[in-house]
């Protein structure tokens, strides 16, 4: 008696392969945003073996010699003693921007969505996302015209019978000035998202809960917030992952001699180090130093979120 075979099911390859002949427009014009990301994101990562070279200009990447020990570098930022202080640093200034500016969009996206006056609604959406096209040298000129010695802020004071305050120059004001102008810079911006998602929401839900008697307050509580909240826990996770990660431009910007004992962060560290002092392989241990360290906490805070939302962006 002869066995009758089965055939056997297509490999994943093939399956894919059939699925994007059919669909190979969608490649096409994904291609584009390929090469982008594989030139500007994965083909620099060649660089990153300076880390482990004493490298030298004329000689190039390759021909470099290797140091000697292999993580010399980053024994000798370890060393340092600013090590500590611009790792502190960076740390402190991504978690206290995470917890005062995280939530701003959220709750402003929320507002945003009560109101029904389609002009009115685009206008505000309009004039609070409009700071986040400003560069950050226009930004930190505006924090010094409003809070330097002689600004406005400390023009009412002095009418008011106060004394000056340094805000610009003294560390215990560079960590707010710096958490609040970012607020005020990205609020409108990030909370496009958190819109999208409430655009997103059936009416249904709405005119169920106002046969129901719901209140304005209600509605946000039991069907805005709930049903947004995958959307904001997977920024969160991305916000957590970003938490060594301090933009150099505002910080660097922002610095002076008396505040640098707050203001010294890893990204400002690696420009003076990397650019003014032309040390670039020891800039480039650090920056590699401060990526992995985003990488981890950005596994770990993707594994924490799945058992509180069922998304991964792995």
């Amino acid at each position: 008696m002869s066995s009758i075979s089965t055939p056997k099911a297509p490999s994943r390859a093939r399956t894919f392969l059939r699925r994007a002949l059919q669909s190979w427009q969608l490649y096409v014009l994904l291609l584009p945003a390929l090469v982008w990301l594989f030139t500007f994101a994965y083909y620099p990562m060649y660089g990153l073996i300076i880390a482990f070279k004493d490298f030298r200009i004329r000689a190039g990447i390759l021909a470099s010699p290797w140091a000697t020990p292999i993580f010399k570098y980053f024994e000798q930022f370890f060393s340092t003693s600013i090590a500590v202080n611009a790792i502190t640093n960076t740390i402190l200034l991504s978690l206290y921007q995470l917890i005062f500016s995280f939530w701003v969009p959220i709750v402003f996206a929320l507002l945003l969505n009560q109101i029904r006056n389609s002009r009115m609604k685009k206008t505000v959406q309009t004039i609070s996302y409009a700071p986040y096209f400003l560069s950050n040298v226009v930004l930190v000129s505006v924090i010094y015209v409003l809070f330097s010695a002689n600004g406005v802020v400390n023009s009412l004071i002095v009418e008011g019978g106060g004394a000056v305050k340094l805000f610009t120059s003294q560390a215990q004001y560079f960590r707010p000035m710096y958490i609040g102008s970012t607020i005020y810079q990205t609020m409108g911006f990030n909370a496009i998202i958190y819109i999208a998602a409430l655009t997103g929401i059936s009416p249904e839900y709405y005119e169920a809960a106002m046969i129901d008697g719901a209140s304005k307050l209600k509605r946000i509580w039991y069907i805005d917030i709930p049903l947004i909240m995958p959307t904001v826990i997977l920024m969160l996770v991305l916000s957590i992952g970003n938490i060594m990660t301090v933009g150099y431009e505002k910080a660097y910007l922002m610095q002076s001699p008396a505040n640098t004992t707050v203001s010294e962060i890893i990204s400002t560290y690696v420009y003076k180090v990397g650019l003014q002092t032309a040390q670039y392989s020891f800039a480039t241990a650090v920056g590699l130093f401060n990526s992995i360290v985003n990488f981890i906490i950005l596994f770990l805070a993707n594994l924490l979120s799945r058992k509180f939302a069922d998304i991964s962006i792995f």
